[in-house]
């Protein structure tokens, strides 16, 4: 797996402060996305286990929140061996932070089986997740003043309430959100 960058400090992509990877690889190719240069699957640089432990020492400092994943597209079949890698580390390390995942793919492509993202470790990426953040950037949906998505179809989602229940589950912090 490749990614295009690590941010340490990310306020934008999730709550609090976190440090976040941008995975490349998307087949999704949603009109008018913010960097499609991470369509790409070679694009960036490759993750390696330094890269890895860069992430889980960025991730060590108190005042971040956890960990965000998106690219490029994370649940990318290609990609998603090496994302649950990542997840069960962090999960290991720092079972308080919290773990956030952005897909082009809604929660029920996920879980639909034979559906083109599905892999045998699928379910395990979703278990390890607090929120996913599905579905496609539709840039007729576009709204600037949604928090952490960038278009109106675009769900946060309670991972652990979503999978108990089998439905999605909005994810909610009680803060107002159009």
């Amino acid at each position: 797996m490749h990614y295009s960058v690590i941010k340490k400090l990310d306020i934008a992509d999730g709550p609090g402060v976190r440090v976040t990877l941008f995975v490349s690889g998307c087949t999704n190719h949603c009109e008018g996305c913010f960097q499609p240069q991470t369509w790409d699957f070679q694009y960036g640089i490759p993750f390696t286990s330094e890269t890895l432990d860069e992430l889980l020492t960025a991730l060590s400092l108190p005042y971040v929140a956890g960990l965000t994943i998106l690219g490029g597209e994370p649940m990318e079949p290609a990609n998603q061996p090496e994302i649950l890698s990542i997840l069960h580390r962090v999960r290991e390390t720092y079972p308080s932070k919290t773990i956030w995942l952005f897909s082009g793919f809604t929660f029920e492509a996920l879980r639909t089986p034979g559906a083109y993202p599905r892999t045998i470790d699928t379910d395990a990426i979703l278990a390890c997740l607090d929120v996913l953040v599905d579905g496609p950037f539709i840039l007729a949906e576009k709204d600037l003043m949604l928090r952490f998505r960038g278009s109106r179809n675009q769900r946060l989602l309670d991972m652990p309430a979503s999978l108990r229940k089998g439905i999605p589950v909005p994810w909610s912090d009680g803060t107002a959100d159009r």
